[in-house]
């Protein structure tokens, strides 16, 4: 008997996906291998074959790393909620494309390599490891970066329900670029004058 302990492969998940969608992967433009059991551990080169992938969700698994996203030159949102990332390393290869990063509920405590997502608008990241305004301040390098889910981070915590405002206040003034932070609409001081006028 198998032991049930084996990961998913991406092959292995790519096969059922394609037999669920009677579609082919490599033309697929929104590939859904979220919640695979036994779940993925890694992102392997079997990635490679979604070419066309616009839109690929590899939530609630056990992935560590974040690799092989070479191929996937059309990839506009990436969705990695709940699984056990580290860091953002890996990336870099879906710089020029990436426009959402849905990250929630992993373990990334540094976001060393994010200034390269030149395109990304949204960042889903609430329920990470960040406690530290030296990390937070690295999202201002973003240029396009609007929409951010911050909450359930350490630095966050920080500021509890007492300092909501603060945190928000704190949070724009150090990206502020922010249209959205944590769901909420962020009003611009500057805004609020030009209308007094």
């Amino acid at each position: 008997m198998k032991s049930l302990a084996k990961a998913t492969t991406i092959k292995e998940a790519l096969a059922k996906w394609e037999e669920k969608n009677g579609q082919k992967a490599s033309e697929a433009k929104e590939v859904k291998l979220y919640g695979q059991i036994p779940p993925v551990e890694r992102m392997d080169e079997s990635l490679s074959m979604l070419v066309n992938c616009e839109k690929l969700s590899l939530s609630t698994n056990c992935i560590e790393r974040i690799a092989n996203l070479n191929s996937l030159k059309n990839l506009r949102i990436l969705s990695l909620g709940r699984n056990n990332i580290k860091n953002l390393n890996g990336l870099e290869a879906v710089a020029d494309t990436l426009e959402e990063l849905w990250i929630s509920y992993n373990f990334i405590e540094k976001l060393r390599g994010i200034r390269v997502m030149k395109k990304l608008k949204v960042l889903y990241m609430s329920n990470n490891l960040v406690k530290d305004w030296a990390e937070f301040v690295r999202l201002a390098e973003l240029p396009l970066l609007e929409d951010l889910v911050f909450v359930g981070n350490p630095l966050q915590e920080k500021y509890a329900s007492d300092q909501k405002n603060n945190w928000i206040e704190e949070a724009t003034k150090r990206v502020p670029k922010l249209k959205k932070l944590d769901g909420i609409l962020v009003i611009k001081e500057e805004e609020e004058d030009e209308g007094a006028n």
